[in-house]
């Protein structure tokens, strides 16, 4: 499936562009690359992206600008950034804006690729999988986990593939506790303060989207994890 997926690479080092485009292709991947947002944003236009490499740090549009024009333009391909900065603030930024994870210079060319395929492979649709057969029904709530949206009435909400992937690991454990590093190691692959940061963020993103059903809560049990509450069958 890797010769159908191309990978967006928007990424000013010359140098830098050519290792990563150069090994990734080598893995089987079609890559597409951009020198400054800019030319980023045309690129996603122009081809049927499956992933996105942004660096943060660019001339003509910084990649937190690149990443809100590509969400406006897709809400479900995943954008992966690629920074130098460690600022706890630029990476929840980087979530806020809808960004699915950060990756931190230097990385190793080997964790980059294994990023990538998670993220390839959690947004592939199920093969004869549909959206009635494989929906969830939370409180007064549908969700579509093939589609990516949950349903109110008439109401559609998309969701990112990391916010539908963390709603789906809260269901399995509805009204029961899931502790923070189970979600940090499922969701993201590993524990750590700045992925626990993150974590919040898409917290916070839920339970706007959960709003709409006064029974349900996401719950939160400080330091400690989070419980998906449906008032009308907890205990």
């Amino acid at each position: 499936m890797k010769h159908n997926v191309k990978v967006l690479l928007v990424e000013d080092d010359q140098n830098l562009s050519f290792v990563i485009a150069d090994h990734l292709a080598h893995e089987g991947f079609e890559v597409i690359t951009a020198a400054n947002g800019e030319e980023g944003l045309q690129k996603f236009q122009l081809f049927e992206i499956s992933l996105c490499l942004v660096d943060v740090m660019m001339p003509r549009m910084d990649g937190f600008t690149l990443a809100r024009e590509i969400r406006d333009r897709d809400e479900f391909v995943p954008i992966l950034f690629l920074t130098a900065r460690s600022m706890e603030e630029d990476r929840l930024k980087g979530f806020e804006i809808g960004g699915d994870d950060y990756i931190t210079k230097p990385f190793s060319i080997a964790e980059l690729t294994h990023r990538i395929q998670v993220f390839i492979r959690r947004s592939q649709p199920v093969v004869g999988s549909t959206a009635p057969s494989g929906s969830i029904s939370i409180g007064q709530l549908v969700f579509h986990p093939i589609n990516l949206q949950i349903m109110s009435g008439d109401k559609v909400t998309s969701l990112t593939q990391m916010e539908a992937d963390l709603l789906k690991l809260l269901l399995q454990k509805k009204n029961k506790l899931v502790r923070r590093e189970d979600i940090l190691i499922e969701i993201w692959g590993e524990n750590d303060y700045f992925k626990g940061r993150s974590l919040d963020v898409f917290i916070s993103r839920l339970r706007k989207y959960l709003k709409d059903d006064p029974a349900l809560e996401l719950r939160n049990h400080h330091g400690v994890g989070f419980s998906l509450i449906d008032g009308d069958f907890a205990g």
